[in-house]
């Protein structure tokens, strides 16, 4: 019943934006944490965000703060990254995954998701 399925990937150009979309289904989010990883093509998977959608408080990666947002709209039980300024170092699956909340923050371990989304691909080419 648990499900995560992402949305929102595709092909732009360089400089471009997009609004990736996590929806949930089965459970609500409002107890979860949520994280957006990436894998790029031949890299291992990269932490990029998480939110806990209770309080609505946020972490980044050091390499993705300034042109990556996380963002929760409890109403539609989604979470969303918006990524803006692409770049081809941006190519890649990426992966939200959601587990409890047992603290009062969340971080970017894939240790700590159990459920994970099958990913959205965003390829960032000329």
């Amino acid at each position: 019943q648990l499900q995560l399925v992402e949305s929102g990937g595709g092909l732009v150009q360089p400089g471009g934006s997009l609004r990736l979309s996590c929806a949930a289904s089965g459970f609500t989010l409002h107890d979860f944490i949520i994280g957006w990883f990436r894998q790029a093509p031949g890299k291992g998977r990269e932490g990029v965000s998480c939110i806990m959608v209770s309080e609505g408080s946020t972490y980044y990666a050091d390499s993705m703060k300034g042109r990556f947002t996380i963002s929760r709209d409890n109403a539609k039980n989604t979470v969303y990254l918006q990524i803006h300024s692409l770049k081809p170092e941006d190519t890649a699956v990426y992966y939200c995954a959601a587990d409890y909340g047992l603290g009062n923050s969340c971080g970017i371990r894939t240790s700590e998701y159990r459920y994970w989304g099958q990913g959205t691909q965003v390829t960032v080419s000329s």
